[in-house]
């Protein structure tokens, strides 16, 4: 008897890694999203990749290191010997969001550097998490001496001082001043790897969308909509680019989905009219 293995389409391969939040690995996941531009991507040998530095990283350790120590080895590995940083010349590039890419070039984004400077530093021990920072993504470390707040692009330490200036902007665009301000510490919670995803793919789906490519959109969303089965709006953008590339059906099936679960939506008017003008389309 003849055993068939059906190899799991990339979609399938996402959605079992981001099924439950209690097994869900962000290395693997973040890992996996370049297989819509890259089919031929293998994930594992990416995976295997990040698991050498760390163990070159654990060899410049002796067994007897404090967070600290480790925390400062981390980052002159990281930053200065590999020389990661910030691509501050492409900042759009869709491959500053591809992990498989970045091991290569060494420049991308806050996000993508921070999910790879945290598996080093949690594969050291350290108490290390990812920040969901307004407009720059950011990683802390809990130490005995206290939390440090580190810039993923450059491995500076930011003081409170430095925060408070960076949220100014953030605040000031949306009203969080004076009496409607917000604590920083709300700022610095710890983001959960569905969350980190979950940034890294509107990252890619704001790229894509300014440049109006529909089919990437698409593959983005679909994503998204596995990561977050109830984000109404992300139904709503599918259906309008599936629309854009004249897939009526599907633009019909995802926009009276978000008209049907979110009754309160300030674009329900415009989006129950698209839907009209596609129905008349198919008639």
């Amino acid at each position: 008897m003849k055993l068939s293995l059906e190899v799991p389409t990339p979609l399938a391969y996402f959605a079992s890694l981001v099924q439950s939040d209690a097994e869900f690995v962000l290395l693997e996941a973040a890992v996996c999203l370049a297989q819509d531009e890259y089919p031929d991507l293998d994930v594992q040998q990416v995976l295997g990749e990040v698991d050498q530095l760390l163990a070159r990283l654990k060899r410049r350790l002796p067994i007897d290191a404090g967070p600290l120590q480790k925390l400062r080895a981390v980052n002159q590995f990281f930053f200065r010997d590999l020389k990661f940083a910030g691509n501050v010349n492409d900042y759009y590039d869709p491959d500053n969001s591809y992990l498989s890419i970045i091991l290569r070039t060494r420049r991308a984004i806050p996000i993508t550097l921070a999910v790879l400077w945290l598996e080093l530093a949690q594969g050291l021990g350290l108490a290390a998490r990812g920040v969901g920072f307004p407009g720059h993504f950011m990683v802390k470390v809990n130490l005995p001496e206290g939390q440090v707040v580190i810039d993923p692009l450059d491995g500076q330490s930011l003081s409170r001082e430095d925060l408070a200036e960076r949220l100014g902007p953030f605040r000031q665009r949306n009203g969080l001043l004076d009496e409607f301000e917000v604590p920083l510490g709300l700022y610095l919670k710890a983001a959960p790897p569905r969350d980190i995803i979950g940034r890294m793919l509107r990252n890619l789906k704001e790229i894509h969308t300014t440049q109006e490519d529909w089919v990437r959109l698409i593959a983005v969303l679909d994503r998204l909509i596995v990561l977050l089965p109830q984000a109404w709006t992300e139904y709503r953008d599918r259906g309008l680019a599936h629309a854009e590339v004249d897939h009526v059906g599907l633009a019909l099936q995802d926009l009276e989905t978000y008209l049907l679960n979110a009754e309160a939506g300030p674009d329900r008017a415009a989006i129950l009219g698209r839907v009209i003008e596609l129905k008349r389309e198919m008639s």
